[in-house]
Protein backbone atom coordinates (compact mmCIF):
# COMPACT_ATOMS: atom_id res chain seq x y z
CA UNK A 1 0.00 0.00 0.00
CA UNK A 2 1.63 3.38 -1.10
CA UNK A 3 2.63 5.75 1.71
CA UNK A 4 0.41 8.39 0.29
CA UNK A 5 -2.66 6.16 0.66
CA UNK A 6 -2.29 6.02 4.36
CA UNK A 7 -1.59 9.13 4.74
CA UNK A 8 -5.17 10.13 3.30
CA UNK A 9 -6.83 7.11 5.20
CA UNK A 10 -5.45 8.95 8.31
CA UNK A 11 -7.22 11.89 7.46
CA UNK A 12 -10.47 10.42 6.20
CA UNK A 13 -13.57 11.59 8.83
CA UNK A 14 -17.07 10.17 9.43
CA UNK A 15 -19.06 12.80 11.51
CA UNK A 16 -22.23 10.80 11.89
CA UNK A 17 -24.74 12.29 14.19
CA UNK A 18 -22.46 15.54 14.96
CA UNK A 19 -21.70 17.71 17.70
CA UNK A 20 -22.11 21.27 17.48
CA UNK A 21 -19.83 21.71 19.92
CA UNK A 22 -17.00 19.62 18.73
CA UNK A 23 -17.28 20.37 14.98
CA UNK A 24 -18.24 24.35 14.57
CA UNK A 25 -17.02 28.02 15.70
CA UNK A 26 -19.87 30.32 16.09
CA UNK A 27 -18.43 32.75 14.23
CA UNK A 28 -20.00 35.79 14.71
CA UNK A 29 -23.63 37.61 16.20
CA UNK A 30 -22.34 38.63 19.51
CA UNK A 31 -24.40 36.07 21.35
CA UNK A 32 -27.02 35.68 18.61
CA UNK A 33 -25.89 31.84 17.67
CA UNK A 34 -26.56 29.55 20.13
CA UNK A 35 -25.42 25.80 20.51
CA UNK A 36 -27.98 23.98 23.04
CA UNK A 37 -28.97 20.40 24.02
CA UNK A 38 -25.29 19.64 24.63
CA UNK A 39 -24.36 20.28 20.92
CA UNK A 40 -27.45 18.97 19.12
CA UNK A 41 -28.86 21.64 18.21
CA UNK A 42 -27.82 24.96 16.98
CA UNK A 43 -29.95 28.15 16.48
CA UNK A 44 -29.05 31.50 14.69
CA UNK A 45 -30.53 34.69 15.45
CA UNK A 46 -31.31 38.06 13.07
CA UNK A 47 -32.42 41.30 14.71
CA UNK A 48 -32.29 44.68 13.15
CA UNK A 49 -28.72 44.87 14.93
CA UNK A 50 -27.17 42.04 13.52
CA UNK A 51 -27.23 38.42 12.51
CA UNK A 52 -25.42 35.72 12.85
CA UNK A 53 -23.38 32.62 11.61
CA UNK A 54 -20.96 29.45 12.27
CA UNK A 55 -18.41 28.17 10.28
CA UNK A 56 -16.39 24.18 10.54
CA UNK A 57 -13.19 24.03 12.86
CA UNK A 58 -12.14 21.95 9.88
CA UNK A 59 -11.49 22.33 5.85
CA UNK A 60 -12.37 19.51 3.59
CA UNK A 61 -11.62 18.37 0.31
CA UNK A 62 -14.59 16.62 -1.12
CA UNK A 63 -17.32 15.47 0.94
CA UNK A 64 -20.69 14.43 1.69
CA UNK A 65 -22.49 17.10 3.70
CA UNK A 66 -26.02 16.53 5.61
CA UNK A 67 -27.69 19.35 7.38
CA UNK A 68 -31.21 19.39 8.96
CA UNK A 69 -32.40 23.05 8.93
CA UNK A 70 -35.55 24.89 9.84
CA UNK A 71 -36.03 27.64 8.27
CA UNK A 72 -37.44 31.32 9.57
CA UNK A 73 -40.94 30.84 9.94
CA UNK A 74 -43.78 33.11 9.36
CA UNK A 75 -43.23 36.83 7.72
CA UNK A 76 -39.29 36.14 6.30
CA UNK A 77 -39.40 38.34 3.71
CA UNK A 78 -36.20 39.95 3.55
CA UNK A 79 -34.19 37.52 5.28
CA UNK A 80 -31.58 35.08 3.86
CA UNK A 81 -30.34 32.28 5.48
CA UNK A 82 -27.49 30.24 4.42
CA UNK A 83 -25.40 26.77 4.52
CA UNK A 84 -22.57 26.70 1.98
CA UNK A 85 -19.06 25.51 1.24
CA UNK A 86 -16.15 28.24 0.46
CA UNK A 87 -12.44 28.52 0.17
CA UNK A 88 -11.21 32.14 0.80
CA UNK A 89 -9.68 34.50 -1.90
CA UNK A 90 -10.48 36.17 -4.70
CA UNK A 91 -10.15 32.98 -6.93
CA UNK A 92 -12.41 31.23 -4.09
CA UNK A 93 -14.74 28.06 -5.08
CA UNK A 94 -18.20 27.61 -3.20
CA UNK A 95 -21.15 25.74 -3.16
CA UNK A 96 -24.22 27.67 -2.22
CA UNK A 97 -27.72 26.79 -0.74
CA UNK A 98 -29.58 29.78 -0.15
CA UNK A 99 -33.03 30.35 1.10
CA UNK A 100 -34.38 33.66 0.61
CA UNK A 101 -37.68 34.28 2.94
CA UNK A 102 -40.76 35.73 2.02
CA UNK A 103 -44.33 37.36 2.89
CA UNK A 104 -46.14 34.86 5.20
CA UNK A 105 -47.53 32.20 2.89
CA UNK A 106 -45.63 32.45 0.27
CA UNK A 107 -43.45 29.87 -0.39
CA UNK A 108 -38.91 30.14 0.12
CA UNK A 109 -37.08 30.04 -2.70
CA UNK A 110 -34.24 27.70 -2.54
CA UNK A 111 -31.31 29.68 -4.67
CA UNK A 112 -28.46 27.97 -5.60
CA UNK A 113 -24.94 28.64 -7.02
CA UNK A 114 -21.63 27.00 -8.02
CA UNK A 115 -18.25 29.41 -8.00
CA UNK A 116 -14.83 27.70 -9.32
CA UNK A 117 -11.88 29.88 -9.32
CA UNK A 118 -13.68 33.40 -8.04
CA UNK A 119 -16.54 32.99 -11.09
CA UNK A 120 -20.41 32.36 -10.14
CA UNK A 121 -23.11 33.25 -12.08
CA UNK A 122 -24.50 29.74 -12.06
CA UNK A 123 -27.63 30.32 -10.54
CA UNK A 124 -30.36 28.03 -10.68
CA UNK A 125 -33.70 29.02 -8.22
CA UNK A 126 -36.23 26.63 -6.61
CA UNK A 127 -39.56 26.26 -4.98
CA UNK A 128 -39.59 23.57 -2.43
CA UNK A 129 -42.31 20.72 -2.39
CA UNK A 130 -42.98 21.03 1.78
CA UNK A 131 -43.08 24.21 3.89
CA UNK A 132 -39.52 24.17 5.08
CA UNK A 133 -40.50 26.48 8.15
CA UNK A 134 -42.44 23.79 9.68
CA UNK A 135 -40.54 21.20 10.55
CA UNK A 136 -37.03 20.22 9.77
CA UNK A 137 -35.66 19.13 6.86
CA UNK A 138 -32.18 17.38 5.40
CA UNK A 139 -30.13 19.76 2.65
CA UNK A 140 -26.98 17.91 0.95
CA UNK A 141 -24.13 18.66 -0.71
CA UNK A 142 -22.00 15.71 -2.65
CA UNK A 143 -18.59 17.00 -3.84
CA UNK A 144 -16.52 14.78 -5.33
CA UNK A 145 -13.83 14.37 -8.12
CA UNK A 146 -17.03 13.63 -10.36
CA UNK A 147 -19.60 15.97 -9.87
CA UNK A 148 -21.58 18.30 -6.88
CA UNK A 149 -25.13 17.02 -6.88
CA UNK A 150 -27.72 19.27 -4.54
CA UNK A 151 -30.11 17.41 -2.78
CA UNK A 152 -33.14 18.08 -0.64
CA UNK A 153 -34.25 15.43 1.53
CA UNK A 154 -32.29 12.66 -0.22
CA UNK A 155 -33.67 14.27 -3.59
CA UNK A 156 -31.36 15.74 -6.21
CA UNK A 157 -32.35 18.84 -7.27
CA UNK A 158 -29.06 19.91 -9.44
CA UNK A 159 -25.91 18.48 -10.55
CA UNK A 160 -22.73 20.26 -11.67
CA UNK A 161 -20.59 17.95 -13.53
CA UNK A 162 -16.74 18.16 -13.46
CA UNK A 163 -15.82 19.26 -16.85
CA UNK A 164 -12.42 19.70 -17.41
CA UNK A 165 -11.76 18.03 -20.37
CA UNK A 166 -14.00 20.72 -21.97
CA UNK A 167 -12.11 23.46 -20.56
CA UNK A 168 -14.34 24.22 -17.81
CA UNK A 169 -12.95 24.77 -14.35
CA UNK A 170 -14.31 22.02 -11.47
CA UNK A 171 -13.42 23.01 -7.95
CA UNK A 172 -10.98 19.86 -6.94
CA UNK A 173 -7.89 21.78 -5.31
CA UNK A 174 -9.07 23.90 -2.77
CA UNK A 175 -10.46 22.93 0.37
CA UNK A 176 -13.43 24.59 1.86
CA UNK A 177 -14.94 25.38 5.02
CA UNK A 178 -18.71 24.46 5.56
CA UNK A 179 -21.03 27.63 6.85
CA UNK A 180 -23.97 29.14 7.58
CA UNK A 181 -25.70 32.32 8.47
CA UNK A 182 -28.47 34.09 8.82
CA UNK A 183 -28.55 37.41 7.74
CA UNK A 184 -30.54 40.65 6.40
CA UNK A 185 -30.53 41.36 2.47
CA UNK A 186 -33.73 43.13 1.85
CA UNK A 187 -32.34 45.24 -0.78
CA UNK A 188 -32.55 42.27 -2.96
CA UNK A 189 -34.00 39.07 -1.54
CA UNK A 190 -37.99 39.32 -1.55
CA UNK A 191 -38.68 40.46 -4.97
CA UNK A 192 -35.94 42.28 -5.71
CA UNK A 193 -35.37 44.06 -3.01
CA UNK A 194 -39.49 45.47 -3.25
CA UNK A 195 -40.41 43.90 0.17
CA UNK A 196 -38.50 45.01 3.20
CA UNK A 197 -37.97 43.25 6.54
CA UNK A 198 -40.50 43.88 8.71
CA UNK A 199 -38.13 44.19 12.34
CA UNK A 200 -41.48 43.95 14.28
CA UNK A 201 -41.59 40.10 13.93
CA UNK A 202 -37.77 40.04 15.30
CA UNK A 203 -35.67 38.41 16.23
CA UNK A 204 -35.97 35.59 13.29
CA UNK A 205 -34.85 32.42 14.07
CA UNK A 206 -33.33 29.68 12.06
CA UNK A 207 -32.56 26.11 13.47
CA UNK A 208 -30.30 23.11 12.99
CA UNK A 209 -29.85 19.84 13.80
CA UNK A 210 -28.03 16.35 12.75
CA UNK A 211 -24.87 17.55 11.51
CA UNK A 212 -23.36 14.52 9.07
CA UNK A 213 -20.36 14.33 7.16
CA UNK A 214 -18.38 11.81 4.87
CA UNK A 215 -15.35 13.80 4.01
CA UNK A 216 -11.78 14.18 3.77
CA UNK A 217 -10.24 16.30 6.40
CA UNK A 218 -7.76 19.04 4.95
CA UNK A 219 -4.45 19.09 6.23
CA UNK A 220 -1.67 21.42 4.90
CA UNK A 221 1.06 18.54 5.11
CA UNK A 222 -0.55 16.47 2.84
CA UNK A 223 0.15 16.61 -0.39
CA UNK A 224 -2.49 13.78 -1.20
CA UNK A 225 -6.16 14.24 -2.74
CA UNK A 226 -9.32 12.11 -1.84
CA UNK A 227 -9.94 11.32 -4.90
CA UNK A 228 -6.59 8.69 -5.00
CA UNK A 229 -9.08 6.57 -2.92
CA UNK A 230 -11.48 4.23 -3.98
CA UNK A 231 -12.17 2.16 -0.84
CA UNK A 232 -15.79 0.59 -0.65
CA UNK A 233 -15.94 2.68 2.42
CA UNK A 234 -15.59 5.63 1.29
CA UNK A 235 -18.32 5.16 -2.08
CA UNK A 236 -19.37 8.27 -2.07
CA UNK A 237 -15.80 9.59 -3.93
CA UNK A 238 -17.44 7.87 -6.93
CA UNK A 239 -20.73 8.28 -6.32
CA UNK A 240 -23.36 10.08 -9.24
CA UNK A 241 -26.60 10.13 -10.15
CA UNK A 242 -28.12 6.64 -11.13
CA UNK A 243 -31.04 6.54 -13.60
CA UNK A 244 -33.67 7.20 -10.24
CA UNK A 245 -31.92 9.94 -9.63
CA UNK A 246 -31.94 10.89 -12.89
CA UNK A 247 -35.42 10.69 -13.31
CA UNK A 248 -35.65 12.44 -9.99
CA UNK A 249 -33.41 15.38 -10.77
CA UNK A 250 -35.71 15.68 -14.02
CA UNK A 251 -39.10 16.09 -12.04
CA UNK A 252 -37.94 18.64 -9.65
CA UNK A 253 -36.19 20.42 -12.71
CA UNK A 254 -39.72 20.17 -14.26
CA UNK A 255 -42.08 21.21 -11.66
CA UNK A 256 -39.65 23.37 -9.12
CA UNK A 257 -37.31 25.22 -10.66
CA UNK A 258 -38.41 28.94 -11.08
CA UNK A 259 -34.94 30.12 -13.01
CA UNK A 260 -32.20 28.61 -14.34
CA UNK A 261 -29.31 30.99 -16.14
CA UNK A 262 -28.93 28.47 -18.63
CA UNK A 263 -32.31 29.45 -20.16
CA UNK A 264 -31.43 33.22 -19.55
CA UNK A 265 -31.50 34.45 -23.19
CA UNK A 266 -31.29 38.70 -21.70
CA UNK A 267 -28.45 37.88 -19.44
CA UNK A 268 -26.69 35.67 -22.10
CA UNK A 269 -27.37 37.15 -25.58
CA UNK A 270 -23.95 35.93 -27.35
CA UNK A 271 -24.80 31.96 -25.89
CA UNK A 272 -25.05 30.11 -22.90
CA UNK A 273 -22.33 29.34 -20.54
CA UNK A 274 -20.80 26.01 -22.44
CA UNK A 275 -21.18 24.07 -19.41
CA UNK A 276 -25.31 24.62 -20.11
CA UNK A 277 -25.03 22.47 -23.31
CA UNK A 278 -23.18 19.48 -21.11
CA UNK A 279 -24.60 18.92 -17.54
Amino acid sequence: MKKSFLFLMMFLVVALAGNFNQDFDITWGDGRAKILENGQLLTLSLDKTSGSGFRSKNQYLFGKIDLKIKLVPGNSAGTVTTYYLSSIGSSHDEIDFEFLGNLSGDPYILHTNVFTQGKGNREQQFYLWFDPTKDFHTYSILWNPQSIIFSVDGTPIRQFKNLEASGIPYPKNQPMWIYSSLWNADDWATRGGLVKTDWSKAPFIASYRNYNAQACVWSSTSSSSCSSNNSTENSWLSESLDSTGQSRIKWVQSNYMIYNYCTDTKRFPQGFPPECSLN
